[in-house]
């Protein structure tokens, strides 16, 4: 199972204030751990907000709306995409994440292929298993 561990946005990462040396070690640290264990496949912080843009899609409309957003609780501030057995596996390894002040993480469990049942045709698996060996191609480019 996949899931992304979502690091919600707080006043000082929308500021665009950047985490002090102690903090970059610690999660290097446990970014480390995530790794030798296999957990980790991906993991990145992103920049604030006002770097942004959304866009809103209304029938044939496309909206630009550029950053910065309002509401910060709403806001992104990095992920992880990790593999583990469980979402009580994820719950496990977050908690040994050295977060404090408050900082709330979110859970969410990836899709898999398999999850869509039917709908996903052999032809559409076809093209995913694809898309996703190209990506793959890709990174050692």
């Amino acid at each position: 199972m996949r899931f992304m561990v979502i690091v919600k946005a707080s006043p000082e990462s929308e500021a665009g204030l950047l985490p002090d040396q102690k903090i970059l070690a610690a999660m290097g640290k446990y970014n480390e751990e995530l790794v030798k264990a296999g957990v980790m496949l991906a993991g990145e912080g992103l920049h604030a907000s006002s770097k942004g843009a959304r866009v809103k899609f209304s029938g044939d409309k496309r909206i630009v709306t550029d950053g910065p957003f309002a509401e910060t609780k709403e806001l992104i501030a990095g992920f992880w995409i990790w593999k583990v057995s469980s979402k009580q596996e994820a719950i496990d390894w977050l908690k040994r994440a050295p977060f404090g002040g408050g900082t709330e993480i979110e859970i969410r469990q990836v899709f898999e292929a398999e999850d869509f049942g039917p709908q996903l045709t052999p032809e559409l698996r076809e093209q995913e298993e694809r898309l996703r060996a190209q990506i793959e191609r890709d990174k050692t480019k």
